[in-house]
């Protein structure tokens, strides 16, 4: 049987992505934001697919079997329409805004393959929460498993229970839009003066500085909490359907005021929200996985979805002893969709034998998935702007790092294949000695430039775990929060101010103590990571401690690093005291890029193949005058009619979105048959004379005759986008 390479991707919605799988093997993945150094940058990923296929050494894009998108896009018109119809007519402005850029980028996935890629091959979709699922599932190393996935909306649904079993996975209930727990931890992120989509993790940073005191508020007046975890949201207090914003004045009046503005000082009211929220999510959070062992009676739990981060909820499922082992994947976010989207083409529509590692380990391996430069290049990069380094032995590397961290020195850590996910998990990485109070506050003002109530994560030796943290397993990817050893801990005074108490010594690892004795655990294992174990294990030989401080290598507002130029510029914007680059020591710092932090557009090591994809891309279109008189006529649609028709449940569902289906270029012939795909589920309505049939078309004519977008390059991903589109 020939071998299969696929190319899952995700994008236009953010956190673009691509994965190159050669049957069941893992060749590349990697964000488009750590090419373009756009934060979480949502454009198609050009820049992502060329890594993937030079690293598979691919020189002909052709040569890949399929491509597939991690999303129906068609099913999310549905949604998209269903909620204009519901909000009409105060719901102008965001149609006119971004339908424009919907239609010409989600509607046109094959005709950008042809555009950007010059792919003339198959293009299949599958479902977006098909696609977290099986990004959770094939990859770990679990033959059968329930599989939780929560995000913030995919097509329609917001939450999905699936079961998974070798080849298979069959959604057994979903939770569908607007009652979405995501989006309501979103709100709250918003609300306290974080970004939508970003700032989510500095929300449940700031948490352990508040107390739970807006908990009966929110559960009293935002939503209703069921048994089985679904959730129904009292949309009065929400925006995110009929404005920009994702809360309305009755959400401010109900907490004091308006919403917190982005960089203000934070006051109590924010910490306390932060607190109260994550209260409830882990309740939430807490009673699916419940309700997910019901349903499946399976020992084995697979998370994804955005939610899936919310490291803290997951230890609360582990300490719950709901499921003996957990496996969550790295890139929970819509990046791992790539990853998913892949496979479930590969296992479920080719139908594929799925083989579990005999070692009982991820397929996934330690998520090191992206690009890896040789000493050669290097050098290269060091010597033609003849940067002063030091020339180290390999066998020399661990121990001279060890020492410069065990001094109290800061090192910039770069080495390997970069990581797929959120997390730097030591190769794109800041390394600090957990051992000393004042590492975090000097990591977050002198360094990444944020605020210095964020914690840091500890990288323990997978061997020392216990001797530090109440857990017992594995925490590969820091997406488990349990808490330091109480023998380790140190009893202080309580102070209100929030910085006073970030610099409160309050274990023997205080730079990875967070504020309620908690700690993001990152375990490391030789087998995963040799290099980067031993530099924690000769710290271990130096200090007695097995554990060090890692952050990811990049300042605020900025990607992760990807290659020597970007690692050696944010090394001399900053006050990091050491760049480990490959096996070279740079102490020196020399501006070599004037009047500029460098941020390359793409990768410098571009290919031909690369040069072919980025082709010069025409004018944006502007159609404002038909999307207003399309707008116009969703007046004339029976409000009552068609929600009637779209069933829109306040808990789980039995009406799963679980097809995958093939995504060709659009011509006129074929409108009727994509716009039966997009109203198959209406199941009343007249679709042929309707004036909602009518919309569909117009809208799909608009993708027809101008199908590709100008790049947005500038960074800007707004929030309504997020929940929209």
């Amino acid at each position: 049987m020939s071998k299969k390479q696929i190319l899952g991707i995700s994008c236009f919605y953010h956190d673009s992505a691509a994965t190159l799988i050669i049957d069941n093997v893992i060749v590349a993945a990697a964000q488009e934001e750590r090419f373009s150094r756009i934060k979480h940058d949502p454009n198609f990923p050009v820049l992502a697919i060329n890594y993937c296929l030079e690293e598979a050494g691919i020189a002909d894009i052709n040569d890949i079997d399929a491509i597939v998108f991690y999303d129906n896009p068609y099913k999310k018109l549905e949604r998209i329409l269903q909620t204009h119809i519901e909000s009409y007519p105060q719901t102008r402005n965001i149609w006119e805004e971004n339908m424009d850029a919907w239609a010409t980028n989600n509607l046109t996935i094959p005709e950008r393959a042809l555009s950007d890629l010059g792919y003339n091959g198959q293009v299949f979709s599958v479902p977006h929460h098909i696609s977290h699922a099986s990004s959770a599932f094939y990859p770990s190393p679990f033959d059968e498993a329930a599989i939780l996935t929560v995000d913030g909306v995919g097509e329609r649904a917001t939450a999905s229970i699936c079961y998974g079993s070798g080849n298979k996975i069959e959604i057994i209930k979903q939770m569908n839009f607007p009652h979405s727990l995501g989006l309501l931890y979103s709100a709250f992120t918003y609300f306290t003066g974080f970004r939508v989509n970003g700032g989510e993790y500095k929300l449940m940073g700031l948490a352990p500085y508040g107390k739970p005191v807006y908990v009966d508020k929110i559960k009293k007046n935002l939503l209703k909490i069921n048994s089985d975890g679904s959730i129904v949201l009292n949309m009065d207090y929400f925006g995110f359907l009929d404005s920009q914003k994702m809360t309305n004045s009755n959400f401010a009046s109900l907490f004091g005021g308006p919403a917190r503005e982005p960089e203000t000082e934070l006051t109590q009211r924010e910490l306390d929200l932060a607190r109260s929220i994550q209260v409830v999510t882990e309740e939430i959070i807490l009673k699916m996985a419940k309700y997910a062992k019901k349903l499946t009676n399976c020992n084995n739990l697979c998370m994804a979805g955005g939610v899936a981060l919310n490291c803290v909820a997951n230890g609360k499922i582990l300490k719950e002893k709901i499921f003996d082992e957990i496996w969550i994947q790295p890139a929970s976010g819509d990046a791992g969709c790539s990853l998913g989207s892949a496979f479930y083409f590969y296992y479920a529509h080719l139908e594929r034998k799925r083989q579990i590692s005999k070692s009982e380990d991820s397929i996934q391996l330690g998520s090191y998935w992206g690009p890896e430069y040789s000493d050669n290049e290097i050098s290269s990069f060091l010597d033609t702007y003849s940067i002063n380094y030091k020339k180290i032995k390999p066998s020399e590397r661990a121990a001279l790092i060890a020492n410069l961290l065990a001094q109290g020195k800061i090192v910039g850590n770069f080495m390997g294949r970069m990581e797929f996910g959120p997390r730097a998990l030591g190769n794109r990485s800041i390394l600090g000695d957990a051992r000393s109070a004042t590492t975090q506050s000097t990591i977050n003002l002198k360094i990444k430039y944020r605020e210095s109530f964020r914690p840091f994560a500890p990288s323990v030796l997978s061997t020392d775990i216990s001797d530090y943290f109440d857990l017992d397993t594995l925490s590969p990817f820091m997406l488990l929060v349990a808490q330091v050893n109480e023998n380790r801990c140190i009893k202080t005074d309580t102070v209100s101010d929030v910085f006073e108490r970030v610099n409160q010594k309050r274990s023997d690892i205080p730079a990875v103590t967070h504020v309620d004795n908690s700690a993001r655990i990152q375990s490391v294992s030789r087998n995963h990571n040799s290099e980067y174990f031993d530099i924690i294990n000769e710290f271990k030989k130096e200090t007695g401690f097995g554990v060090i401080v890692n952050t990811s290598f990049n300042v605020r507002g900025e990607p992760i690093v990807c290659t020597p130029e970007e690692a050696y510029s944010c090394f001399i914007n900053t006050e990091m005291d050491v760049l480990a680059i490959g096996n070279y020591l740079v102490t020196s710092k020399k501006e070599i890029f004037p009047n500029t932090i460098f941020r390359p557009h793409y990768n410098l090591r571009g290919t031909d193949v690369r040069k072919k994809m980025l082709k010069q891309q025409p004018k944006q279109v502007r159609r404002k005058d038909t999307l207003s008189k399309l707008y116009d006529s969703l007046s004339d649609i029976n409000h009552k009619e068609f929600s009637r028709d779209i069933e829109r449940t306040s808990n789980w569902s039995s009406i799963c979105d679980s097809n995958i289906i093939k995504l060709s270029p659009k011509n006129p012939k074929d409108l009727n048959s994509i716009i039966k795909e997009i109203t198959l589920d209406w199941k009343n309505l007249d679709t042929k004379n309707s004036e909602l049939n009518y919309i569909i078309e117009k809208m799909l004519d608009l993708s027809l005759k101008a199908p590709i977008l100008k790049e947005n390059n500038d960074g800007v991903v707004s929030d309504s986008l997020y929940v929209m589109y």
